[in-house]
């Protein structure tokens, strides 16, 4: 049985504080977890990928924070600023626009930063696009390698899926949206029409789509529907089979 703890508690006085590393809801906003809005509502600082994304969540769960934008392009340095504030004693949220930070998102630095200092880096579990993805899919989740986003050149993504047809492991990675209808096309050409593949799209959202099926059937089936939306895509070992 899980342990049962309190859930979010303050520093004792004179101490460093905590980030928090909070993961908050793909898109249904029921998804966010007790601990989660308890972080945000009582931490001096949300640290945050995109202030507009995060106010909407924010006037969600009727709380007031001011906020920190970080990312791609300047995550370096605010990674310093906001280690430099924990170290003064503030409590931070770092959050994403989806999902949990770090995890093909920004935050890896600002963790890092944190861990370089020896300050206290807490995580918060919850969403997370490839977890979810996996739950469902019907593949096999002993083992599996997460890859992120491919190349956006058709030869270096042909050439990770040459890399990849004898993978005894399931291989999990985003798409776009621009790019998903000529990513079934090379799966279907290089790794052959009896590759089993999973094929999420808007996970938790009103227009959530799961798939699992051979290629041969699978590329038909998503090409007659909407391309449209963000996709989490999970590719069964070589030799597996439904």
């Amino acid at each position: 049985m899980p342990e049962k703890t309190a859930g979010v508690r303050g520093n004792p006085p004179g101490s460093s504080g905590r980030l928090w590393v909070v993961a908050t809801p793909l898109g249904n906003l029921g998804d966010i977890t007790l601990r989660a809005k308890e972080a945000i509502a009582t931490c001096d600082l949300v640290a945050c990928e995109d202030t507009r994304v995060t106010g909407g969540l924010l006037r969600h769960l009727s709380i007031s924070k001011p906020m920190l934008a970080y990312h791609e392009h300047n995550e370096k340095e605010v990674a310093v600023q906001i280690a430099d504030k924990i170290a003064g004693g503030a409590n931070i949220a770092l959050i994403t626009d989806a999902g949990t930070p770090g995890i093909s998102d920004p935050g890896f630095r600002v963790t890092r930063e944190c861990r370089k200092r020896g300050l206290t880096v807490t995580p918060l579990p919850g969403p997370c696009a490839i977890i979810a993805l996996l739950s469902a899919s019907g593949l096999p989740t002993n083992a599996f390698r997460f890859i992120g986003f491919l190349p956006p050149k058709s030869a270096a993504r042909m050439r990770f899926l040459e890399s990849i047809k004898t993978a005894d492991e399931t291989v999990v990675l985003h798409e776009s949206c621009h790019r998903i209808s000529d990513f079934l096309d090379e799966m279907l050409e290089v790794l052959g029409a009896d590759r089993v593949v999973c094929v999420g799209r808007e996970l938790t959202k009103l227009h959530e789509t799961i798939r699992t099926a051979p290629l041969r059937e699978l590329v038909p089936a998503l090409k007659a529907g909407s391309l449209k939306g963000e996709f989490t895509v999970a590719i069964a070992p070589a030799e597996f089979g439904l």
